[in-house]
């Protein structure tokens, strides 16, 4: 897997393959939407699916941590895809949670499908956090501040490429120089096109773009007049 490398109000991060983003000065690893327990509740509202979404998750984000040994995980909110998720989870999930407490730190920030921290599993909560310029939320922010930079998530980013007659659609990164929005991580999760006004709309200048591949990521451009 091939890491791109971005500077953000001065940092340096390591965009990742699998959709996640590593902070190496501050040992920090940061990923967005997981939504576990998904099926679970999909389920509970009728609908035939197998309950393993949480456990490929949880198994994707382990294998990032063993290989980037970060000293802190940060979930950019709705890891969590219900009030009542924590309650559904396997044993073999909560054990796989327990096991990521004991490789970090883990810091789940709270998000509109997770408001409140579910009961008896490692980690903190909180609603936003900081470290140096570097703001981390849920929701982005209207405003950054000037000399900061913000990392979120919520909208699960994707955009469409055409590649020899067929268009594809595929998560991806966004960013400019003040902000950083992460696909989701959640194996079953959707997405929402970057040229959506919610997305577009955070974004007055080009939006650089970094579409997962398989073992790479792939980076274009999209300037205003692309996204009318």
């Amino acid at each position: 897997m091939t890491a791109s490398p971005v500077i953000l109000a001065g940092e340096t991060l390591l965009l990742l393959p699998e959709g996640a983003v590593f902070h190496p000065a501050g040992r920090t690893l940061i990923v967005a939407d997981l939504h576990l327990e998904k099926s679970s509740s999909r389920r509970e509202a009728g609908l035939l699916l197998p309950p393993y979404d949480t456990g490929v998750t949880l198994e994707r984000l382990t294998a990032l941590a063993t290989h980037w040994q970060p000293q802190r995980i940060i979930a950019l909110g709705d890891s969590f895809h219900d009030r009542e998720a924590g309650e559904r989870l396997l044993s073999a999930d909560r054990a796989r949670l327990a096991v990521l407490g004991e490789m970090a730190e883990l810091l789940w920030l709270t998000g509109n499908h997770d408001p409140v921290a579910p009961a008896d599993l490692p980690g903190v909560w909180q609603a936003e956090h900081q470290e140096g310029p570097l703001l981390f939320r849920h929701i982005p922010a209207g405003v950054v501040p000037p000399g900061f930079a913000e990392l979120a998530g919520h909208f699960h980013p994707k955009a469409r490429v055409t590649l020899r007659g067929h268009t594809l659609s595929r998560p991806c990164f966004v960013m400019d120089g003040r902000r950083l929005l992460l696909p989701a991580s959640g194996a079953t999760t959707g997405g929402l096109d970057v040229r959506d006004p919610a997305i577009s709309g955070l974004f007055p200048g080009p939006m650089q773009l970094w579409l997962r591949g398989r073992n790479r990521l792939f980076r274009m451009t999209l300037r205003a007049g692309d996204v009318e």
